[in-house]
């Protein structure tokens, strides 16, 4: 079928203000005279990516790969200074000259769309074939991969560039090439100069901790390879896992076939502290061929100190976060070992030293040593400054003032806080349930556990039932006095549901519980392959719960048997929902799922572009759910079909609060943002000062909700 093909250029009409898939340039169309639109590769949250055809060579089909950015702002000055920056970016890519990096052809911007057009690279990426691949990857290969890749870093930091993304999905194995890689999307590769410092741009659980800080520099990138070789050879992904827990999970004790010395060479990259990883590229390089020979006389050198010529490091110190008062950057303290359950890991975890103060003696009033545990694997902002990326700072201004707001001691990661018709009640990672006042945002009193708290707090009766990552869950009076305690063994960061005067919830000890909410006496547990982070949610009869190993179990109320378990092909950490006949939960392998209540039998699945971390919650037949892939989702519950889906420009896992009028949603910029249910239009965006992971309460007319900058917030609604 002929169609008709389309000019774009500098008279280009829209205005790219909406959705950017509404503004994904048609099949056909011809950029400059020269570039013509084949389809498309990918989405990013600036633009997308297109396969495009170079018509400068008539006498043969040359292939080439576009990348878009799109500029929303309507500020002309905002527009200007974002195509500089495009040029210098452009103009340093294209004096690169390296078989690992995609040659750069050419760039140019039209109207509010800038495009670099880059060599295309066929074959698939390192986390399509992991994800294709049966069982582990062969050691050697993956060594093979990590040493072209170690030259790439290596010619890259010889130029002054930090990589900055470094991450599977950004590794290209080329079809047809012998096991040949290329490093792809230079997107925020940066060029760094002494004492400079840089937005966080990265991928969590990949990139390092300093630069979440902004602080970009090579061992940065090397920290990356290390974790992007710990998931090629765990297959267990490091955006999924708690932040900077690398040495509780060394790589050979989850895949006991990897060899000590890679296993070894793959941590000391690892470390939470700079000067304690490989000083280079180059000496990166070196451990990993000695790895790959088992030749012990490298692998036992001392590490080198690092080289002025090799690295432009910054001296001063870190960028201080949002508030004064909080936490420093230091390297967490690791958390206890669990016993090994069959077949979750394959091998057994080693059993570390006890965390200090368990088991709990008389539960103290105040934090112990050791917390708050590790920070949130997100981005803190210099002071004064936006966390919001893309250069839209300047356009989008809070259009509400909070009702109040409460300074925490520590960030707030959980889920919704509970209230009652008096008090607001929410856990934090500075071990506390805080007691707030719904009036005026003022302190009640505060009740200290010995772990960061993560879940919301059920309320039942006169007492708060909760779990801590000290593994224990608590149930204490309104008034903040403790009434008992019930001890598990792992860390708990399910949310307690309490229904039939008994509460539920999972542990990471692999087990769900049922325990009496009177008593905290354990009637029954189950216990399932993998971590439950999940917080379940109960019918007539069954009790229905998420598991890290990748399962929805449905459990028997009254004795804890399994009736049916049915597996995603990733783990389900969120929390599943029970609408009519169905079960509706998102999981890490991208897909949203409704599965029959009663068989487990799945009735749909939709896929979105990226992990759902997110609950679903559920409106009149409507599920939304929101996705790592930065979209916030309108399922018809029946069908599956997606109704609408809203851009936010950045990952969203808090779970969304739904009224008659408009839906209510954090995102990991920090942005709290209010949509219509009818149209879907922006009511309202609320910017705090760290990433949103926590879910917002709406009750009377009132959004309450925390961030990691530490505080909480109340917001009309």
């Amino acid at each position: 079928m002929a169609f008709e093909t389309q000019h774009l250029g500098a008279s280009d009409s829209n205005s790219g203000t909406g959705d950017l898939d509404e503004n994904i340039l048609p099949k056909g169309a011809i950029l400059q005279n020269r570039y013509e639109i084949i389809k498309v590769l990918g989405m990013g949250g600036m633009g997308a990516v297109y396969l495009a055809q170079d018509l400068h060579f008539s006498g043969i089909k040359r292939m080439c790969a576009v990348k878009e950015m799109i500029s929303t702002t309507p500020d002309p000055q905002v527009r200007r200074l974002a195509v500089e920056s495009f040029v210098r970016e452009a103009n340093l890519l294209a004096e690169l000259n390296h078989a690992g990096i995609p040659k750069i052809i050419d760039f140019f911007t039209e109207s509010i769309r800038s495009y670099l057009v880059m060599e295309f690279v066929e074959g698939e990426d390192l986390e399509e074939t992991l994800e294709n691949s049966e069982g582990m990857l062969k050691e050697s290969t993956v060594l093979d991969w990590a040493i072209q890749i170690c030259d790439v870093l290596a010619f890259l930091h010889s130029k002054a560039i930090v990589f900055r993304d470094l991450k599977p999905a950004n590794i290209m194995l080329r079809r047809g090439s012998d096991n040949k890689i290329c490093l792809i999307d230079f997107g925020i590769a940066k060029a760094f100069e002494v004492g400079q410092k840089g937005t966080m741009i990265g991928t969590e659980g990949y990139s390092p901790p300093e630069q979440y800080r902004g602080v970009a520099e090579p061992r940065g990138d090397i920290y990356a390879l290390g974790a992007t070789l710990h998931h090629l050879l765990t297959k267990r992904d490091p955006r999924l896992e708690p932040p900077f827990t690398f040495h509780e999970e060394p790589v050979r004790l989850l895949n006991p076939v990897i060899s000590e010395e890679t296993s070894a060479v793959i941590m000391k990259a690892l470390e939470y502290d700079p000067d304690k990883r490989y000083g280079s590229a180059q000496e990166y390089k070196d451990a990993l061929q000695a790895a790959l020979r088992k030749d012990r006389s490298v692998l036992n050198r001392p590490a080198a100190p690092p080289n002025a010529t090799q690295f432009l490091t910054d001296p001063s110190p870190a960028a201080p976060s949002v508030h004064p008062q909080a936490t420093p950057n230091f390297p967490p303290q690791p958390y206890p070992q669990q016993p090994a359950h069959p077949g979750y890991p394959p091998q057994p975890y080693p059993q570390q030293p006890a965390h200090p103060g368990y088991p709990p003696q008389p539960y103290p009033q105040q934090p112990q040593p050791g917390y708050p545990a590790q920070p949130y694997p997100y981005p803190q902002p210099p002071p004064g400054t936006s966390m919001l990326t893309g250069g839209l700072e300047a356009d989008i201004e809070d259009s509400i003032l909070p009702v109040w707001k409460f300074k925490c001691e520590d960030e707030i990661r959980g889920k919704a806080p509970t209230a009652d018709d008096k008090n607001l009640f929410i856990g934090v990672y500075d071990n506390n349930i805080y007691a707030i006042s719904l009036k005026d945002g003022k302190f009640q009193w505060k009740f200290a556990s010995e772990g960061g708290i993560s879940g919301k707090p059920a309320l039942y009766k006169d007492r708060l039932i909760f779990g801590s990552e000290d593994r224990v869950a608590y149930a204490i009076s309104t008034t903040g006095r403790l009434i008992w305690t019930c001890p598990t063994e792992g860390r708990i960061r399910s949310s307690p549901i309490v229904e039939f005067d008994h509460a539920f919830f999972g542990s990471d000890d692999h087990r769900l519980y049922a325990v009496n909410a009177q008593t905290g006496r354990v009637i029954w547990r189950y216990e399932a392959v993998g971590p439950i982070r999940s917080s379940p949610t109960l019918g007539d009869e069954l009790v229905y719960v998420g598991s890290e190993d990748a399962h929805l179990y449905a459990i028997d109320l009254s004795s804890g048997a399994v009736r049916w378990k049915f597996r995603a092909n990733r783990p389900i950490t969120s929390s599943p929902t029970l609408y009519e006949d169905m079960i509706l939960v998102g999981s890490s392998d991208w897909n949203l799922y409704s599965v029959d209540a009663k068989s487990g039998y799945v009735n749909w699945r939709t896929r979105t572009g990226n992990a759902i971390i997110s609950s679903p919650t559920v409106v009149d037949g409507v599920v939304y759910v929101g996705s790592t892939d930065k979209h916030l989702y309108a399922v018809d519950a029946r069908t599956g079909r997606v109704n609408w889906k809203f851009n936010a420009d950045s990952p969203i896992v808090s779970t969304p609060a739904v009224t008659d009028e408009a839906i209510y949603f954090g995102t990991t910029t920090g942005e709290v943002i209010s949509l219509t249910r009818k149209d879907r239009k922006v009511r309202w965006r609320f910017k705090t000062g760290g990433p949103i992971p926590a879910s917002p309460l709406i009750q009377d007319g009132i959004v309450y909700i925390g961030s990691t900058d530490h505080y909480v917030y109340a917001l009309p609604a």
